[in-house]
């Protein structure tokens, strides 16, 4: 492992002892084989002086909901050290006792609760603590013989201790194996099935230490050629794959309590270990740590023909787990998987949100490779059921759900939006990103890939009058995020002016094809996704050419209002499959890639009007952008419109001919 500390670099971190620990707690997380999404704590022990002037010793730990990766002064808890070393001493003492007791030990109550194991950082006489739940050290201690080869590995100068709950009990397992030993002698403690912990009174030494401990681990899974095992495979997916995917996504949903994404992961890695011929039986011996299981359950689900099928028996299992380990006093949490291993053809993630769809992919990926490592050091071996429920079902976390945050408005679900490059397209992207959707972003624009730089939106290329490419894109995206919940057929193209009289066949028929037939498409590819999505619904861009066409505008009028009729049938036709189909007539809306500055003035002519005049030409004097449409698109989809279907709305500030 890369020891990635930099002279230069740590000098603008001196001066300070807690700048000194945010620096090396950012080299800790930058590393995701040493620490994952908000995994680890890091600790450093300095004083402080109180409103009295008075000095004391303080420690800052790393607070509750900060990522070592990113952390800054302000992610450190201040507790005061002789309140924690007096609690590391008691003969007992409840987790929920406990972590009202470290919020009492600090000195800054508006700062962030401090870690869970804090105590144990207390207790250790060094400067400064690091912690992590490295990859290689755990991977070799969830194995047959892993206590003899850590031993092996390090010799004395590292304590292995047994596996045991975070929290009260794990300070004191320390604190009673420490006593009377010379520190000076050790480099380091690890915790089975846990982490590793190093310690130092200087920042560099500790974080060093970290790096040489890990990387003798690495070493010895070289030395075995555990490094090499992992098993590599290809699939080419078939058309029927992706409907399979949307059926589990909404089998997983109804268990789960609300719209899941989720993900189908065909790297060569996810493959090969989904071809394992014993791959059911090692991949639900257990998680790479028990924290993990706080993200992605105890194992994962097997999918084999049919995934619903496997999310069902995944539901039945997790059920009977839970009323095998409850003491009657405990609230069962959803039974839906978080991942699972479809045989021969790779892994799939499920979760809530945008965020948990990246935890959950990290530390299944990690898990899937220690798996492989495990079976290499003669089987992959982890905590029992019992002992992982423990942890799932500690009552810190229990205590957590109580206030958990309120789901943002559209978390889980997945819209596809044509014509995203640009003008309204974009704008829908953008709302609906912001309110916590995953989007599958199409444009003919080879740019549409590029724009999106962010999480949950994916750009892909698409020709809305080319059914292969319609295809093409969908399958993306359904198996980037597992379904659809909302089209926004949107693409379009407003021509040049042209009367009947002068209107050539070719002309006729592009504009047809591009501002009809290509909506008609989407429509059409995308309705067997929909009927397996969440609170479905079609939204199609129309126009207020449809109830008030304008001179020279005749073949796109005549598109969006055979659009408009279309959207009238569909709606007729997909109601009782609870899809919702409405029709928004947008007019004057000039931060469009539509209006040219040759089409605004051959339009403005077309009235007799100047340019000016004609962007302001409605009954509310007043001008709209494409986020204003945008924000009308995420209402008409929303529980606000749940009732409604094959409404026409208009967008216009008022138009005296529509109304």
């Amino acid at each position: 492992m890369e020891n990635l500390w930099q002279e230069k670099e740590a000098n603008k971190f001196r001066g300070s002892d807690l700048r000194m620990r945010v620096y090396t707690s950012r080299l800790l997380g930058k590393s995701e084989d040493l620490v994952l999404h908000g995994g680890g704590n890091t600790s450093v022990k300095s004083t402080q002086k109180n409103i009295f002037g008075i000095e004391e010793d303080i420690l800052f730990v790393k607070g509750s909901g900060w990522d070592l990766k990113t952390i800054e002064e302000e992610g450190f808890s201040p507790a005061r050290l002789d309140v924690l070393l007096k609690l590391g001493q008691l003969p007992s003492m409840t987790d929920t006792e406990m972590a009202r007791e470290l919020k009492a030990s600090m000195t800054n109550p508006n700062a962030p609760s401090p870690s869970i194991e804090a105590i144990l950082h207390a207790l250790i006489p060094s400067k400064f603590v690091d912690h992590t739940h490295t990859d290689a050290v755990v991977a070799i201690s969830n194995s047959p013989n892993g206590q003899k080869i850590l031993e092996d590995i390090y010799g004395s100068s590292v304590m292995i201790l047994p596996y045991i709950m975070p929290g009260f009990v794990l300070a004191t397992q320390v604190y009673k194996a420490t006593i009377g030993i010379d520190w000076d002698e050790l480099e380091g403690i690890v915790l089975m099935h846990h982490g590793l912990f190093t310690f130092n009174d200087d920042a560099k030494e500790s974080y060093g230490k970290m790096i040489e401990l890990v990387t003798k681990a690495e070493d010895y899974l070289k030395s075995i050629n555990a490094f090499q095992g992992a098993a590599k495979g290809s699939y080419e997916s078939l058309a029927d794959d992706y409907i399979l995917l949307a059926q589990a996504r909404k089998t997983a949903s109804e268990h789960f309590g609300g719209p899941m994404l989720l993900s189908w992961n065909t790297s060569p890695e996810s493959v090969g270990f989904s071809r394992i011929e014993n791959v059911k039986e090692i991949a639900t011996r257990g998680p790479l740590t028990p924290d993990h299981t706080l993200q992605t359950k105890r194992i994962p689900a097997i999918f084999g023909e049919n995934p619903s099928h496997g999310i069902k028996e995944f539901v039945n299992d997790y059920l009977d787990y839970f009323k095998n380990n409850n003491d009657g006093s405990l609230s069962c949490l959803d039974p839906a998987p978080r991942y699972a291993v479809w045989k021969d053809k790779g892994l799939i993630v499920l979760a809530g949100n945008l965020k948990r769809q990246k935890i959950i992919t990290d530390m299944m990926e990690h898990t899937v490779r220690a798996i492989q490592w495990g079976e290499a050091l003669g089987g992959w071996k982890t905590l029992s059921g019992e002992e992982i429920f423990e942890l799932e079902y500690w009552e810190l976390e229990q205590a957590k759900l109580k206030l958990a945050p309120a789901k943002s408005e559209y978390d889980g679900k997945i819209a596809v939006i044509t014509g995203a490059a640009s003008g309204i397209g974009k704008a829908c992207v953008e709302a609906f990103a912001e309110k916590g959707a995953a989007v599958i972003a199409l444009d003919i624009n080879p740019e549409i890939k590029t724009i999106f730089n962010q999480p949950g939106i994916m750009g892909l290329i698409c020709d809305i009058t080319d059914d292969e490419s319609i295809q093409s894109a969908i399958h993306s995206g359904v198996a980037a995020f597992g379904g659809i919940d909302i089209l926004v057929s949107n693409a379009g193209s407003f021509p040049e002016s042209a009367t009947v009289e002068n209107m050539k066949s070719d002309f006729l028929q592009k504009t047809m094809s591009i501002n009809f037939n290509g909506h008609v498409s989407m429509m059409r590819a995308c309705t067997p996704f929909l009927k397996l999505g969440h609170e479905a619904s079609i939204v199609l861009m129309t126009s207020k050419n449809v109830p008030a066409p304008g001179p020279g505008a005749g073949a796109y009028s005549a598109a969006k209002s055979a659009l408009t009729q279309m959207g009238r049938v569909a709606a007729m036709e997909l109601g009782g499959d609870g899809i919702r189909v409405n029709m928004l007539h947008p007019n004057a809306v000039f931060d469009t890639g539509i209006w040219s500055e040759e089409v605004l003035k051959s339009r403005a002519s077309s009235y007799g009007l100047s340019i000016e005049e004609y962007k302001r030409n409605n009954i509310l004097k007043t001008s709209i952008t494409s986020h204003d449409v945008a924000d009308l698109v995420v209402t008409v989809c929303n529980q606000s419109f749940s009732k409604t279907t094959g409404s026409q709305i208009p967008i216009d500030g008022g138009n005296d001919r529509v109304i």
